[in-house]
C-alpha cells in the first residue's frame, strides 16, 4: 500500500466516525446527506477497500486476524461497560440494558448488539466480523468463474435484494435481520474491493462531470427525503440495525452511493491540505475507540449539564441519544466528544502496545 492510498485511507476513516458521531447528534457534515444516509455503508466499503485476494488462500489467518482486530475488543468493551452500567444505577436510578444472561453477552452482540446502551454504536463491529467472514468465503467460491461482472452483478444482486427481502419475508427474526443486513452490507464491502482493484489506477471518477451527475442524482432523491417532520419518516436516511428503510426499496442503496463518492471525492481533494494534520491521523486509526466511546461521552456531558443547571434528568426525553439544549450545545458536543474520544483512544493503543510488547518480550525469554 502506498503511502498517499494509506494516508487517504486513514482519512477517510477519520470522516466516516465523524460522520457516524455528528449523525448520533443530528446533525449533517453534507448538507444534501442526511445523518444515517450512508455512513455505515461508508465503513464497509473502506473494509472492501482493504480485503487482499492473498486471504482467499488462508481461511485460518484471516479468521484469526479478524477475531483479534473485531472481535476481542468487542468484548473486552462489553465487560468494561457492564460494569460502568452497574455503577451508574445509584446515579441515574436504573439499568441502562438488558438483563445480564450469558445470551445477552455472547449471542445478542451478534443479532442486535444493544445489550448495553451506553455502547450500543458497537452493534456495528459483530455484524462487520459476519459480512467479512461471508463475505471472504463468496470471494472463494465466486474466483472459479474469473470475471469480475459476474462477480460484481452478484453482490450487486445480494444488496439491492436485501430491502424487498426484508420487505416480504412474514417474520422479522433477528436471525432475519442478520441475512439482511450481511446481503445489505455485502455489496459495499465488494464495491470497496472493486474500486481498488478495478477503477482507482485505471479510471478518473472525480472529475467535475462526475461531480456534477452526482449532484444531479443526490438532487433527485432529495425527493424521497421524509426527515423534516418525524411523523413523516426518515427518507434519505435508514437505520439498518433494525431493518427500518420506510418506504424505501432501492433509495438506501442510491444514497449509500452516491454519499460513498462524495466521501472519496472530499478526501481527494483534500488530501493535500489534511495530510500532515496530526489529530486527524490520530482520529483515522482510534475509529474503534471512537465508536465505542462516543455515545457514553455524550451521556456524562449530558449529567454534567443537566446538574450545573439545576435541570431534572425527567426531562432529558431519550434516555441515551437526546442532548441538553441541542440549539445550543449541538456543536459544542461534537467537538469535545471528538477531543475526548480520539485522545482517549490514542492513550489505549498506546497503553495496548506496551502491554502486548511486555508479554512478547516476557515469552521470548521464556523460550530461550
Amino acid at each position: 500500500m502506498d503511502k498517499v492510498f494509506s494516508g487517504e485511507i486513514t482519512l477517510l476513516k477519520a470522516l466516516a466516525i465523524i460522520l457516524v458521531v455528528s449523525g448520533h447528534l443530528e446533525f449533517s457534515v453534507f448538507g444534501m446527506f442526511p445523518p444515517y444516509s450512508f455512513q455505515l455503508a461508508l465503513f464497509f466499503f473502506i473494509s472492501g477497500m482493504l480485503f487482499k485476494d492473498k486471504y482467499l488462500n488462508n481461511v485460518a489467518e484471516y479468521f484469526s486476524r479478524r477475531i483479534k482486530s473485531l472481535l476481542v475488543p468487542y468484548f473486552a468493551y462489553e465487560a468494561v461497560y457492564l460494569l460502568i452500567t452497574f455503577a451508574m444505577i445509584p446515579l441515574i436510578g436504573e439499568f441502562f440494558g438488558e438483563p445480564v444472561t450469558l445470551k445477552n453477552f455472547f449471542i445478542t452482540p451478534f443479532l442486535n448488539g444493544h445489550q448495553l446502551y451506553l455502547c450500543a454504536p458497537l452493534w456495528f463491529v459483530p455484524q462487520l466480523f459476519i459480512t467479512l467472514i461471508v463475505f471472504l468465503f463468496f470471494m472463494r467460491a465466486l474466483r472459479v468463474i474469473k470475471n469480475k461482472w459476474v462477480t460484481l452483478g452478484f453482490f450487486i444482486t445480494l444488496g439491492v435484494g436485501a430491502i424487498p427481502f426484508w420487505k416480504i419475508i412474514p417474520i422479522h427474526t433477528p436471525v432475519a435481520l442478520v441475512v439482511m443486513r450481511t446481503m445489505f452490507s455485502l455489496l459495499f464491502v465488494y464495491l470497496g474491493y472493486f474500486y481498488v482493484k478495478y477503477i482507482k489506477d485505471n479510471y478518473n471518477i472525480f472529475t467535475p462531470k462526475w461531480l456534477g451527475g452526482i449532484i444531479l442524482i443526490q438532487a433527485f432523491l432529495w425527493l424521497f427525503n421524509r426527515d423534516f417532520n418525524p411523523e413523516h419518516g426518515i427518507g434519505l436516511s435508514y437505520v439498518l440495525v433494525w431493518g427500518r428503510f420506510d418506504q424505501q426499496i432501492i433509495v438506501p442503496v442510491l444514497t449509500s452511493l452516491t454519499g460513498i463518492w462524495i466521501s472519496l471525492f472530499s478526501i481527494k481533494i483534500l488530501y493535500p491540505y489534511l495530510k500532515d494534520v496530526k489529530f486527524l491521523q490520530q482520529m483515522g486509526k482510534v475509529t474503534y475507540h471512537i465508536m465505542a466511546n462516543h455515545l457514553f461521552v455524550m451521556y456524562v456531558i449530558t449529567l454534567i449539564l443537566f446538574k450545573l443547571t439545576g435541570t431534572p434528568l425527567s426531562d432529558k426525553g431519550d434516555k441515551i441519544y437526546s442532548i441538553f439544549n441541542p440549539v445550543q450545545t449541538t456543536y459544542m458536543y461534537f467537538v469535545v466528544v471528538m477531543l475526548i474520544t480520539t485522545y482517549f483512544g490514542v492513550f489505549q493503543q498506546f497503553v495496548w502496545k506496551k502491554f502486548t510488547t511486555a508479554i512478547s518480550t516476557k515469552q521470548q525469554h521464556k523460550d530461550t
